[in-house]
């Protein structure tokens, strides 16, 4: 089987790569690209690891007879138009039978498949080993400043102008605050997020700066690699301002999401008991209620995140003390002509 053995570092070798894991193993995390032609289903999966426990043989006697009917059945639907010639990567959790049984089968048939050695798991080592070793290469320039200011819609429209960023919270699906989950969609899970930020650390320039948005050590339900976090703590930053005025009609459009979902809002808001009364969440309520967006986001603002911010620990930010002050007008047509100017404002 040695022969039929490839490393990662020969991922775009092939036409395909695909996953035999379960479906809830691929969920959780995959290579990026890869498809999941899953040997077992979660179920058979789980009936195979429970049979393990108490006998191996008949675990592994079962396994293989599960192995040969879902890979038959690939074959005639899911593989059934692959040309011959066809070159697949398979991969499982360590590289074992699951890959092994159909990297083996296809090679039978004539395809040139091959197996990833180690698996998933070699594949999750390196993700991790990227995320220790590739943010200090980075010279990043964090973007700080209060809620409202605009910080992702300025890293959004620096992207417009040329400039590399890093978009954390895309990539988290969430905005960071404890009002920060988007309606009907559910983060990555760690393991998700880990690739996914790992993917695009690759596509970066070390020799050119890198713009991202001051984040919290978790946005959301995952958490930043402790060397991103300490790279952002070393960064050169901008301290982005805009007015109150400004800010408060910025929230509304952020929040334009929450404001169409009125009970998934309010359930947000309610989460903040402790921090405020409930007299106050009552009245944030009546608020969504009766349509005043404008009255609710200048009181979020006022009483919840200016506070929240000023409480905030940011000694963190070595540099933070020379950030470059910078006004920005998140709600004008021009956003990106006002990137271009603190691009040419930082030479």
């Amino acid at each position: 089987m040695k022969h039929l053995l490839a490393g990662l570092d020969r991922l775009d070798d092939f036409d395909e790569i695909i996953d035999v894991r379960s479906p809830l193993e691929f969920a959780d995390d995959h290579i990026p690209g890869a498809m999941n032609a899953p040997v077992f289903s979660n179920d058979e999966r789980a009936r195979v690891g429970t049979l393990y426990r108490q006998s191996p043989f008949d675990a592994t006697r079962l396994g293989a007879a599960l192995a040969a009917r879902n890979i038959a059945a690939h074959l005639d639907t899911t593989f059934a138009d692959r040309p011959q010639g066809w070159r697949p990567l398979i991969y499982c959790w360590r590289g074992g039978k699951r890959s092994g049984s159909m990297t083996v089968m296809f090679n039978m048939i004539g395809w040139r498949a091959r197996q990833l050695d180690g698996g998933y798991k070699t594949y999750r080592r390196a993700t991790l080993d990227l995320l220790d070793t590739l943010p200090p290469t980075l010279r990043l320039i964090v973007l700080t400043g209060p809620t409202g200011s605009g910080k992702t819609r300025l890293l959004d429209a620096l992207a417009q102008a040329g400039a590399q960023t890093l978009d954390l919270e895309a990539l988290a699906a969430h905005r960071g605050s404890l009002l920060g989950a988007w309606p009907g969609m559910a983060q990555p899970t760690q393991k998700g997020f880990d690739t996914h930020l790992a993917a695009r650390l690759r596509q970066l320039d070390p020799a050119r700066p890198v713009f991202v948005e001051a984040e919290s050590r978790k946005i959301g339900a995952v958490a930043l690699p402790a060397a991103l976090l300490a790279a952002m703590h070393q960064g050169a930053c901008i301290a982005v301002t805009a007015s109150g005025a400004d800010r408060a009609a910025f929230l509304q459009q952020d929040y334009a999401q929450l404001f169409a979902h009125p009970d998934w809002f309010k359930s947000q808001l309610q989460r903040l008991v402790g921090l405020h009364s409930r007299d106050t969440i009552a009245a944030w309520h009546r608020m969504i209620d009766e349509g005043r967006r404008t009255d609710l986001a200048r009181e979020l603002i006022e009483r919840h995140y200016d506070p929240t911010y000023a409480r905030s620990s940011h000694v963190h930010f070595a540099q933070l003390a020379q950030a470059l002050p910078w006004v920005f007008r998140p709600n004008d047509a021009d956003v990106v002509a006002q990137a271009r100017a603190l691009l040419d404002t930082l030479g």
